[in-house]
This record gives C-alpha cells, sequence and structure tokens, in this order.
C-alpha cells in the first residue's frame, strides 16, 4: 500500500449500552467509557497497547467530572499522556476527530484515545426516585480545551418570548418546511413520520440502537399516552431520545504506529476530510427558516476535498435530532429522503446521549465500512439550532490526498442575514410557528412574524381558540396584526 506513514486512521471501536431494570444496576459515566475504551481496544485487534496512549481526549457530558480523561489514562497504565476536554455540543465530537486527524498527520501524535458518554436514563429514573447516584471524583484540569468558546444557542429576542429550547425551535423550521413545499398539514406528517419510520428500521439493523421496537409511521405521527404531543407538530417520538445509557470510545493511530502494533488492515477506516462553519447565530437573524447556507457552504467544500459526489456516498449519517435538522441538511446536501439518512436510527431510536451522539455514529460508520470495498461515507454533527455545522468523511481505502480539514466560515459570515426586532405593532405576515403542549392540551404558541418591512419579530399567542386552531389549520402566510409587540390578532 503506497500511503503516507503519517495517514490518520480509525482502528477500534467501542461501545456500551447501559439498560437497567433497576439503578442497582447503573452505571456512570466513567464507567460506560472505561467499558467501551476496553471493548475498542479488543476491536482493535492487537492485545493491550493502550498503556502507551499519548492523548485521551473526552468530550464534554452532562457529568460533574472535572478531568476524566486524566484518571482513564492512569487506570490504562500509560504516562506521560496529554488531557484534553471539549465544550459542550452535538458538533463537538467531529471537531475532535478533525483535531486529531490533523495532529496525527502533522507527526504530532500517534496514538490517541477518544471517548465520552452519557446516562440520561439512570440520571433521570434516580431524580423521580429522590435517589443521588454515586459519582467518582475525577479532580484536576485538563492540559487544554477543544474548541473556542461559543455564544449562547439563543438571542436574547427569543428567551424574552420564552424561547430558549431546541425543542420550541425545530418545530418552527419544519412547519416552514412543510409551506413551502406546499404540503397540508397531513400531507406533511405522513412524509415526516415515514422518515423517521426508516430511521426506525435503520436502528433495528444496528445493534447498539437503544429502541429495538418497530414502529410505523401512523404510530410516530400519532399522539398516545406512550407518545404524547411536545411541540407542534412533533410528537415525542420525533425528538432527540435522551433517556438512553450509552458509552462510545475511538482509537486513533497512524498508519505507521498501527503497522507497529499488529493492526490487521481489515479494521483499518480512514477520515478523509472535514469541515467547519457555524450558520448566523440563532433562529433570529436566519435568512430563511427552511435552508442553512452553513450546511451548503460545509458540504460543497467538504465533497470537493473527498473526491466524492453526495449521490456515491455507500452511508450517511445525518444530525437527527428532529426531522426539520434532517430534512434542511439532505436538501442542502441534495441527498433524496428515500435513501438511508442514518447509519444508527438517529437520535431518536439509536439514541440521543447529548452531546456524544456523534461518537456513536462514528463507531457504526467504522463498523459498516470495514465490509464495503471502496466504501466512503458522511457524518454530520450539529450544536445548536442547525448553527453549529462540523462534518466529516471518511473512507475504507486510502485518500488520494492528506486528511484535509477546512474551515468555510468567512464565506458564511459574507452571507446576508435577516434583521430582527425587539417589538413591533403594525400588520405582519406569520412566517412559521409552533405550538407547546401541557399534557395533550395547546397552551401557547411562539410565532415568527415577517414585518411589512420584511423583518423578523417574535409574538405569542395564548388565545385558546388559535392555539387550537394553529394544530389543525396552517397558519404560515397569514395575515396579522401585532399591537405592542405582545398581542396578535389574525386578519385572515
Amino acid at each position: 500500500m503506497n500511503v503516507s506513514a503519517n495517514t490518520p486512521i480509525l482502528v477500534g471501536v467501542g461501545q456500551v449500552l447501559n439498560r437497567i431494570q433497576d439503578l442497582s444496576e447503573a452505571l456512570e459515566p466513567l464507567e460506560m467509557m472505561w467499558q467501551a475504551i476496553q471493548l475498542a481496544e479488543a476491536d482493535a485487534d492487537a492485545g493491550a497497547f493502550l498503556r502507551n496512549v499519548q492523548s485521551v481526549r473526552v468530550v464534554r457530558g452532562m457529568w460533574s467530572y472535572q478531568n476524566p480523561a486524566k484518571l482513564i489514562g492512569e487506570r490504562l497504565g500509560a504516562t506521560n499522556f496529554e488531557t484534553v476536554g471539549t465544550l459542550i455540543g452535538g458538533n463537538q465530537n467531529q471537531a475532535v476527530i478533525n483535531v486529531t486527524a490533523c495532529e496525527i498527520r502533522d507527526g504530532k501524535l500517534d496514538l490517541v484515545l477518544i471517548t465520552g458518554a452519557e446516562n440520561g436514563n439512570s440520571s433521570t429514573k434516580a431524580r423521580k426516585q429522590g435517589i443521588q447516584l454515586a459519582q467518582t471524583n475525577a479532580p484536576g484540569s485538563y492540559d487544554r480545551i477543544i474548541g473556542a468558546e461559543q455564544q449562547p444557542e439563543h438571542h436574547e429576542f427569543e428567551v424574552a418570548k420564552g424561547i430558549h429550547r431546541a425543542i420550541q425551535v425545530y418545530p418552527m423550521y419544519d412547519n416552514r418546511i412543510r409551506f413551502t413545499r406546499g404540503e397540508t398539514i397531513n400531507e406533511h406528517l405522513e412524509r415526516v413520520s415515514g422518515l423517521w419510520s426508516r430511521f426506525n428500521d435503520v436502528g433495528l439493523r444496528n445493534p447498539n440502537a437503544w429502541v429495538q421496537s418497530d414502529m410505523t409511521p401512523e404510530e410516530i405521527r400519532t399522539p398516545s399516552e406512550t407518545n404524547r404531543p411536545i411541540s407542534f407538530p412533533y410528537t415525542k417520538f420525533m425528538n432527540a431520545n435522551m433517556s438512553v445509557n450509552m458509552g462510545a470510545a475511538l482509537i486513533m493511530t497512524s498508519v505507521k504506529r498501527a503497522q507497529e502494533l499488529g493492526i490487521p488492515e481489515s479494521k483499518w477506516v480512514y477520515p478523509l476530510a472535514g469541515v467547519k462553519g457555524y450558520d448566523h447565530f440563532s433562529a433570529s437573524v436566519r435568512e430563511e427558516f427552511d435552508t442553512s447556507p452553513g450546511i451548503r457552504a460545509v458540504a460543497s467544500c467538504l465533497l470537493e476535498h473527498s473526491d466524492v459526489t453526495a449521490d456515491t456516498l455507500d452511508f450517511v449519517d445525518l444530525y437527527s435530532c428532529f426531522p426539520s435538522a434532517v430534512q434542511v441538511a439532505a436538501k442542502e446536501y441534495g441527498l433524496s429522503e428515500e435513501r438511508d439518512l442514518t447509519v444508527t436510527g438517529g437520535l431518536t431510536f439509536g439514541g440521543g446521549p447529548l452531546n456524544n451522539y456523534v461518537m456513536h455514529s462514528i463507531a457504526r460508520t467504522v463498523e459498516l465500512l470495514r465490509d464495503q470495498p471502496n466504501g466512503k461515507a458522511l457524518v454530520t454533527a450539529n450544536g445548536g439550532n442547525i448553527y453549529k455545522h462540523v462534518h466529516g468523511t471518511y473512507g475504507k481505502e486510502p485518500p488520494n490526498q492528506p486528511f484535509v480539514s477546512d474551515d468555510v466560515q468567512s464565506q458564511i459570515d459574507a452571507l446576508p442575514s435577516r434583521n430582527c426586532l425587539e417589538s413591533y405593532d403594525g400588520p405582519a405576515n406569520i412566517e412559521s410557528y409552533t405550538v407547546m403542549y401541557d399534557g395533550f392540551e395547546p397552551s401557547i404558541g411562539h410565532v415568527a412574524c415577517r414585518t411589512t418591512g420584511d423583518e423578523r419579530t417574535w409574538v405569542n399567542t395564548t388565545d385558546p381558540e388559535i392555539v387550537q386552531a394553529m394544530t389543525a389549520e396552517e397558519f404560515c402566510g397569514r395575515s396579522v396584526y401585532i399591537k405592542g409587540g405582545e398581542e396578535l390578532s389574525i386578519l385572515n
């Protein structure tokens, strides 16, 4: 094989699911990381070699460990190793891969361990029972943090209207997608639930998917005692499933080090390229709700560097916290919604361990590529509300050029944004909206409007007749009158 000695490769992957009947069976995140690391080392099929690890990298979770990487390295018996952490965000896993691949390519490192875990399922059960789960003390500070300080996820004008959660923003994107496509509410629900049912189908083929029950489109879109409405048009089964206990680990090395360690070539998978780019901050200033100029720029750059076209990708995992995220990304990449757009089952069915989901999608991608001669794959990572994009491509065969990491931020920053008004009086048109529920009853409508000057402004409504109608009739495009920035009257 004519390939550079410093070419970065993934050689070992491990995943752990801690399904529990009782809290006595609950593993803390650090223990799930440790079990996943053992599986990843065994997967590389070269004996015990991680005691020589040079850098231990842990993706930030919702746990309170200060420096779990140090504890992991010491437990491996490693000495003189670097400890690295990340910021919070679903984009961080691919960001770590991109940084690590560059450092291996440049000869700075040749054996790196990446891991992470979340215990949302057992934490929720413990909270409901008033139990405090034990957690190992992991003191200290990381040697460095991958990532830079970032803005909050929501614009101050959104927060002022009580819009401060992803479950309020992503459904607004989906309602706008429906309107733009000219679908009725029922047509849209049937299409989106069909998309999600196909994600469920993939999850059933993934041995490490959290959900292993078959779900029809009708079951996914229909409210029930186990599938309550969350935010119109989404039911529970259209949301990321954070009630999971999942851990994963990845081992990266160079071709030369893999050969020295005796890791079989059948285990090698090559990162091809990685590209980063963030959309304009927050829904408030997005030009449109149904597009992502950031993903478009990242996709164009990434596919060019990878010498691949979207329609020739063997495997794709689009970040799938909500259906709108998948639809927007598929549109920007030019991918058909009819093909498999996940390798795991997505964050609903594969499992949504918060910041660590993409580590599982990368691990599954490695497994699939090993059995796909000349195969190529795309993994997308998203942070915030379709805001922070870090994407990567992978291949079974070595790339034609050294790993490329690129940043398209300057291109995105040069694109127009929409002016958002803190308050507005006068006529407007509804751009999009969602309705939040109190149990099964609609409670409040969050509405994004376009003013006569084509600016964006936010307004809420708690009028029972309006919020009920919003779940049954199309309100995008309707004429309204906003009074005092607070009252909403429907004109047609």
